[in-house]
């Protein structure tokens, strides 16, 4: 499929859409301008990969578009996140990711019930399998990635912002993981990564009572990064991204690699993984194209090399 292209005036302010077949695998912005935004080919109607070009190059944006089902992961869409997902896996050009939705007032609503009501155990079993694999792989990319919460983020839907780097929400966002209320467990890492987040206590009461909490409360108790007016969290995103983007590509994956592996090792084995990652940075273009910029009183170029 040729890569389609498109001209928006904000980047925060965009819906576009295609369809493409799909096969079900086995197991304002502060910055007003005018910018490129190139759609890649797409597994899933539900799910659209965007690459920012012009002076954005480098952002990736994975857009949740299924409004009549409040973005509701189904098959049809989990096949569609897998495959944006493993399409930025294998692009060394990208350089940060935000998942967003076009769906007002929702992020995503979790797992498609309607669905699951269908599936015998077996599918249900290989289904939660697939996800949990899937979220796994947005948390094992080696760039950074940000989740952009406007509305409701449930169950999977919080699952997957949990699976993220970085969280930013609006005042409206709605967060929760209400399995318990349907006699099962978050099955796709919620049990996992919101303890590591916001600590056991806290995980343990949102899991065990299903309670949903509000932006504010998110930021309180660490569940975001950022809480900011309803609509507006795309434009913070991005704004984030943008810092992100600017960095020196290859120490970015460094300092990622460094935090996430070396926290599940004790002080001694981190701090040489530490070492690791710095001595792969020292005979890079980058590093002495960061030195000669200081020197030279300018904003560095790098290229990722």
């Amino acid at each position: 499929m040729a890569v389609l292209t498109a001209l928006t005036r904000s980047l925060g302010h965009y819906c576009l859409k295609r369809s493409q077949p799909s096969i079900f695998p086995s197991p304002n912005s502060r910055f007003q301008s005018l910018r490129t935004l190139i759609l890649e080919p797409s597994l899933s109607q539900s799910v659209n990969l965007r690459r920012l070009s012009d002076a954005d190059s480098g952002i990736i944006e994975v857009n949740l578009d299924r409004p009549e089902a409040k973005n509701a992961i189904g098959n049809d869409m989990l096949k569609g996140l897998r495959h944006a997902f493993e399409a930025i896996d294998g692009d060394s050009s990208a350089h940060v990711v935000m998942i967003s939705s076009s769906v007002p007032k929702v992020f995503c609503a979790g797992a498609d019930l309607k669905e699951r009501k269908k599936m015998i155990a077996s599918e249900v079993h290989s289904y939660v399998n697939y996800l949990r694999s899937t979220f796994s792989l947005i948390e094992e990319l080696q760039i950074p990635t940000i989740a952009v919460i406007e509305g409701a983020a449930l169950g999977g839907g919080l699952e997957m912002a949990l699976s993220c780097d970085l969280r930013i929400c609006g005042e409206n966002a709605l967060l929760g993981l209400p399995e318990t209320g349907l006699a099962i467990i978050p099955g796709a890492g919620g049990t996992q990564r919101l303890p590591r987040l916001v600590g056991k206590s806290i995980a343990k009461e949102l899991i065990f009572t299903g309670r949903r909490i509000g932006g504010r409360d998110a930021m309180a108790i660490g569940l975001v990064n950022y809480c900011v007016p309803a609509s507006e969290a795309h434009p913070k995103a991005l704004e984030i991204a943008r810092e992100i983007n600017q960095k020196g590509p290859i120490a970015i994956r460094m300092a990622k690699r460094a935090i996430n592996e070396g926290l599940e090792r004790d002080m001694t084995l981190a701090l040489d993984l530490e070492e690791e990652c710095y001595e792969r940075l020292l005979n890079t273009e980058d590093r002495l194209e960061g030195l000669a910029a200081f020197a030279e009183k300018r904003k560095p170029r790098y290229n990722g090399e």
